[in-house]
């Protein structure tokens, strides 16, 4: 998503798992055609109790639906978990990538 003093930066946070592999093959791409040398990626922990706490979605109105929040957080939601088996497989070449995961008790509903 951004890149400034060659580090490649990107923020995922309710996307798709798959969204890992495109920006691991952007690190590596730029890694190896000499743009950067480090790519970072900050990204959540996933934690289904902790969006069930959360209750039911609200309406335009602000009306509780019965629509739950944890029901937009499904098993392909980006996690770091997700992302470290990718880096492990080697999906970013030999760009180095420093992972910063925000762990649920980080997260406050307010």
């Amino acid at each position: 998503d951004f890149w400034r003093a060659r580090v490649a930066f990107d923020y995922e946070w309710n996307s798709k798992d798959q969204t890992y592999d495109r920006d691991l093959y952007a690190f590596r791409s730029f890694f190896e055609a000499g743009v950067i040398d480090v790519g970072v990626i900050v990204t959540r922990e996933l934690s289904n109790d902790f969006f069930k706490s959360l209750g039911n979605c609200l309406d335009k109105f602000g009306n509780e639906t019965d629509k739950t929040v944890s029901a937009k957080f499904g098993a392909s939601t980006t996690g770091t978990h997700k992302l470290i088996s990718r880096i492990a497989a080697g999906r970013s070449g030999g760009c180095p990538v420093l992972v910063l995961g925000i762990l649920p008790g980080n997260i406050t509903p307010d």
